[in-house]
C-alpha cells in the first residue's frame, strides 16, 4: 500500500512549483501577476491535479508529462474560487484561512485575475509540447466543456438558483455534477487519456470519476456541518447562514452520511471495471470520502 500522505504531500509539492513557474514567468502588468500569485500561492488541496497525474501513472509511466495540463486544471478551479468569494456571489472574506483575493487587493483586480488564470490555463495546454496535437485539441475542447456553460459555470448557477427553496435529491446531483463534478471528470479522464487507456477504460473511469464529483460534494456539506473551522480555513454553517441546498439538509446527517457511502462503493466498482483496482486512485477515493478539510 502507497504512503497516502507522503505521496500527497509529494504530488502537491510538484504542482505548486510548477504553479509557480508558470506565472512567474509571465510578461505582465505586476499588480496583475501579484494577484494570480497571491491566490495560487495561498494553499489548498490541489486534489484535481493530484487526482489527474494518479490517474495518469495507473495507465502510464511516471513521467513529468502531465504536469502542465494539472496546472492548467488547478487555474481553472483557483479562478472559480476568487469569483466564487466576490461580494456578487458568496460574499467571503476568508479562503483558505487568509483573506479572499478581492479583500487584498480590490474586487477589480480580482474579476481579472480569475479572468487571467482561466484563459491562461488554455494557453497552456494548447502550447504543451508534449502533447501530440490531437491531444492538444481534445483536451482543450473538453476542458472547455467541462468549466463552460454546460459544467462548471452552469453547476454555479444552478447552486445559485437552488438557495432560498426546496430541491430534489435529483436537482441536488445534477447540480454538483456540473459544479464540482465536472472539474473532477477531466482530472480522471485527462491522466487516463495521455497514458494512453483504450475507450472501455476511460468510459469506466468517467463512471468512477462521477461518483467521485458526488463524495466530494456530499464530504464538502458534511463537513460545513461537523468540521473544524480552523482545518477548513474558513467559517463553518456558511451553506445554512447562505440558505444553501446540502445532503444533510436534504437527508439529514446520517442520511448525507449513507448515501456517501453509497457513492464509495459505485465509485470503486467502476474502478474495478477500468483495471485500476490496485491503483492509487482506489486508496484516493477513501481519502476524499474521509478528509477532514
Amino acid at each position: 500500500m502507497t504512503d497516502l500522505k507522503a505521496y500527497i504531500q509529494e504530488k502537491k509539492e510538484l504542482v505548486q512549483q510548477e504553479l509557480k513557474n508558470q506565472l512567474t514567468k509571465l510578461d505582465i502588468p505586476e499588480i496583475l501577476k501579484k494577484s494570480m500569485l497571491y491566490s495560487v500561492e495561498a494553499g489548498g488541496k490541489r486534489l484535481r491535479p493530484i487526482l489527474l497525474i494518479a490517474s495518469y501513472e495507473a495507465f502510464g509511466q511516471r513521467k513529468e508529462e502531465v504536469f502542465p495540463t494539472a496546472v492548467a486544471l488547478e487555474m481553472i478551479h483557483t479562478y472559480s474560487l476568487i469569483h466564487d468569494d466576490l461580494p456578487s456571489m458568496d460574499n467571503d472574506d476568508f479562503r483558505r484561512g487568509k483573506p479572499t483575493n478581492h479583500k487584498i487587493f480590490d474586487e477589480a483586480t480580482a474579476i481579472l485575475a480569475g479572468d487571467a488564470l482561466l484563459t491562461y490555463s488554455f494557453e497552456i495546454v494548447g502550447g504543451e509540447a508534449g502533447l501530440t496535437d490531437e491531444q492538444r485539441y481534445h483536451l482543450s475542447r473538453m476542458l472547455a466543456k467541462v468549466s463552460g456553460p454546460s459544467g462548471m459555470v452552469g453547476g454555479q448557477l444552478l447552486d445559485m438558483e437552488a438557495e432560498d427553496r426546496p430541491v430534489t435529491l435529483e436537482e441536488l446531483e445534477r447540480i454538483h455534477t456540473l459544479k464540482t463534478g465536472e472539474l473532477v471528470r477531466f482530472a480522471v479522464y485527462a491522466g487516463a487519456y495521455i497514458a494512453g487507456a483504450d475507450a472501455k477504460q476511460l468510459a469506466a473511469l468517467e463512471k468512477f470519476a462521477y461518483y467521485l464529483g458526488l463524495i466530494f460534494q456530499v464530504q464538502d456539506d458534511i463537513l460545513d456541518v461537523t468540521g473544524d473551522q480552523e482545518k477548513l480555513g474558513k467559517p463553518v454553517g456558511s451553506d445554512e447562514e447562505n440558505q444553501k441546498s446540502t445532503y444533510p439538509k436534504l437527508l439529514g446527517l446520517d442520511g448525507a452520511q449513507a448515501r456517501k457511502n453509497q457513492y464509495v462503493a459505485e465509485a470503486k466498482k467502476a474502478l474495478e471495471h477500468a483495471g485500476a483496482e490496485g491503483s492509487i486512485l482506489m486508496e484516493l477515493t477513501d481519502y476524499f470520502s474521509n478528509r477532514d478539510h
